[in-house]
């Protein structure tokens, strides 16, 4: 899954079909999700959660939007944190990663772990311009970051990002089965 997207994968399909579809799929195989969000805070979390059952799957978010919160909640690496920023593939694999103990029930993960991490402006961050944005995807065999470059204002950004992460789990998870 590693790689580069420009625009949106998830075509003519609205976020709130693609989160009825992902938990849909979660309840089915008894599965659950962890959200750690930074540049959406919080919207990733709120369009699973606009889905009726969504409360079989969802285990909750973590909007570690301040970079400090990345490491002392989600467990990212503070020197990975001071050496590259929060604008990193890394950063992203390790809040999905992270999230997944961070809201652990019962000291059991969640199966899933989703994050998002990146700049929806006005200005530039890290050193990276504008639109560029990395969501993360874990699970307890492996986790992958993908690298997004969007164009739009921050809420045109925001909102492709809820969009692109919410297509790549459901693909995600539909490769697992």
């Amino acid at each position: 899954m590693p790689g580069s997207q420009s625009g949106s994968q998830s075509g003519s399909v609205s976020d709130e079909e693609l989160a009825r579809a992902l938990v849909g799929v979660l309840t089915a195989r008894g599965e659950t999700v962890a959200v750690a969000e930074s540049l959406t805070g919080g919207l990733v979390v709120a369009t699973l959660v606009g889905v009726p059952g969504a409360s079989a799957v969802v285990r909750g978010g973590v909007v570690a939007y301040a970079t400090p919160v990345k490491a002392t909640v989600l467990g990212v690496d503070a020197d990975l944190l001071a050496s590259n920023g929060a604008v990193d593939p890394e950063v992203a694999r390790q809040m999905a990663s992270g999230v997944r103990t961070a809201l652990a029930v019962d000291a059991v993960p969640a199966t899933w772990g989703i994050s998002t991490t990146g700049v929806a402006g006005p200005d530039p961050q890290d050193g990276k311009p504008v639109g560029t944005v990395f969501v993360g995807i874990a699970s307890a065999e492996r986790s992958v970051a993908t690298e997004l470059h969007l164009e739009g204002d921050r809420a045109a950004i925001r909102s492709a990002t809820v969009s692109e992460l919410l297509a790549r789990m459901t693909t995600e998870v539909d490769s697992g089965e």
